[in-house]
């Protein structure tokens, strides 16, 4: 019986999900099919519905804007999905489906890739689902300080929610003047929407200051189109950049493994499998 999974989000065309999940089944030798369905949150319960009606289904992996949405929808949400209330994984085993975090895990080895250093200042870019598990990761990395940097204030607070369930302290600063304060951080994590965070690299590439960005990383969650401006001010500064598909892999590859039930499974050879259908480097 053929299996199937899917990434859900609106929109959700330009995900590349599907090509690092049907590269890593067939490497597998499983036959399990992968697809996009956009779908908002008022369509989220009747697309559940659907899932647990149908014996097929393996898997969701969860995008924006529905990582909190989601979450009501599910039997049971597990681990450090739990504390945040953000899900981007459903694991499906007989019409019961459990919701868990790999964003976490996806975020702390990107940058763990590219060597990191320890205890790092963190400024997270955003305060939506990627952000909760942005600040999840700086506690994961011993973050000496972490801000996050929001338009409106009122939007922090699911971050800061997350950030008190897994006791760590975090500063809410508004966006006003945050190029001029960028460079200052050894690693900024951009969780803005695609072409959103243009504005900042416009005012970051105007700045003096901006070469202190050596030796500092710009994560941006944004994958397309790549590098972003931000990310392109960045590198220009002499900083180096991380760009989202190198989260989405490493999200990935843990999703890969709770979908098939076999982690063991899951080599080096399938995750370079994996790199080589979106074009990323080998591990």
């Amino acid at each position: 019986m053929n299996q199937r999974a899917a990434v859900l989000g609106h929109p959700i065309g330009h995900s590349k999900s599907p090509a690092l999940h049907l590269s890593a089944y067939k490497a597998l030798g499983l036959e399990i099919g992968y697809e996009r369905i956009d779908v908002t949150d008022q369509g989220l319960p009747e697309l559940v519905a659907r899932v647990r009606a149908n014996e097929n289904w393996c898997g969701l992996s969860v995008t924006m804007p529905l990582k909190r949405a989601i979450v009501s929808e599910l039997d049971e949400v597990s681990g450090i999905a739990a504390i945040l209330g953000a899900v981007n994984t459903v694991v499906v085993r007989g019409g019961r489906l459990v919701g868990y975090n790999t964003d976490v895990a996806g975020i702390v080895n990107a940058l763990r890739y590219v060597n990191v250093v320890q205890e790092p200042r963190v400024a997270i870019l955003g305060g939506g689902g990627t952000a909760i598990a942005a600040v999840a990761a700086a506690a994961e990395l011993a973050a000496s300080s972490v801000d996050v940097l929001v338009r409106n204030r009122s939007r922090a607070d699911d971050v800061i929610s997350a950030a008190a369930a897994i006791g760590t302290t975090i500063t809410v600063r508004d966006f006003n003047g945050a190029a001029s304060n960028l460079a200052e951080y050894d690693v900024v994590i951009s969780t803005l929407p695609p072409q959103a965070g243009d504005f900042l690299a416009d005012e970051f590439g105007q700045l003096s200051s901006a070469a202190q960005a050596s030796g500092r990383i710009l994560l941006d969650a944004a994958y397309e189109p790549w590098p972003s401006a931000l990310a392109a001010a960045w590198q220009q500064a002499g900083g180096t950049i991380v760009p989202g598909l190198e989260m989405l892999l490493y999200q990935a590859v843990e999703q890969v493994k709770m979908f098939t039930g076999a982690p063991e499974r899951v080599s080096g050879h399938v995750i370079d499998v994996m790199c080589d259908s979106v074009g990323a480097p080998r591990r």
